[in-house]
């Protein structure tokens, strides 16, 4: 029986040329639905359990099915599933080589050649393109998981983008609410639970108004949620210390 993450060629193929004309929504899917297929591959390589949430190998394997998917070409023959399997194992083994200290096929790009990395520039340029590479993909995925817990808050994307601050202090001010609220175990416990602020509780542990923290309710939130899913590349990305000493003041 063919598993569930798995559709028919023919419509697998739909999927892969649509994602290849820049269909986001079709592309997401891929990358979430293939998840076990990518773990086994890198899986067989490592010849041991994949774990997605820890192991780095599986987001090398993730960003191979991606690129597998934008240059898989139909008129080659085979099916997408052979290529990729191919092209993510492949990835693997040049990432394992990489970290074992073999940097002329350390390459994330299969077309380069590997005597062109005998120079030590070009070895650091691969070095850096693979790792702010890797960094990307691990911000996309932290995207994914954050839209589907401010789901859970009925906020979305676009609500937190509207509502995010546009003065510099009273971001900052806003995000040393969240970490307040993060840090006290009652109140965190709180909103966890109820999905909103304690207005009354957190206007006694923070010098802001009532009315500010009404104002800038969704993007506490949204902040509170990065803090608590410990979203690592989203915090560095939107500039929320994970520790810090300031104290919060009204704007």
């Amino acid at each position: 029986m063919m598993p569930e993450y798995i559709p028919k060629q023919s419509m697998l193929e739909d999927m892969v040329t649509a994602a290849q004309n820049g269909d986001d929504t079709v592309q997401d899917y891929l990358l979430k639905s293939y998840k076990p297929f990518i773990a086994k591959c890198v899986s067989e390589v490592c010849k041991r359990y994949i774990n997605p949430m820890l192991d780095d190998e599986f987001s090398i394997g993730l960003i191979a099915f991606y690129d597998a998917v934008m240059t898989y070409s139909f008129e080659r023959g085979g099916s997408f599933l052979s290529f990729a399997n191919l092209v993510v194992k492949r990835k693997v083994i040049d990432y394992i080589r990489y970290v074992q200290k073999t940097p002329v096929i350390a390459s994330l790009d299969e077309h380069i050649d590997e005597e062109q990395l005998e120079n030590p520039a070009e070895v650091i340029a691969v070095k850096e393109m693979h790792q702010e590479k890797l960094k990307s993909w691990h911000l996309r995925e932290e995207i994914y998981d954050f839209k589907e817990q401010l789901h859970g808050y009925k906020l979305s994307l676009a609500q937190i983008s509207k509502a995010a601050p546009k003065h510099k202090d009273a971001r900052q001010t806003s995000i040393m609410t969240a970490k307040t609220l993060y840090d006290d175990a009652v109140m965190r416990a709180y909103v966890q639970q109820k999905k909103k602020l304690p207005i009354k509780d957190l206007t006694q542990k923070v010098n802001v108004s009532k009315k500010t923290l009404e104002r800038n309710r969704k993007f506490i939130l949204a902040i509170f949620i990065i803090l608590l899913d410990d979203f690592t590349y989203l915090k560095e990305f939107l500039n929320v210390p994970s520790e810090t000493n300031e104290k919060c003041t009204s704007d």
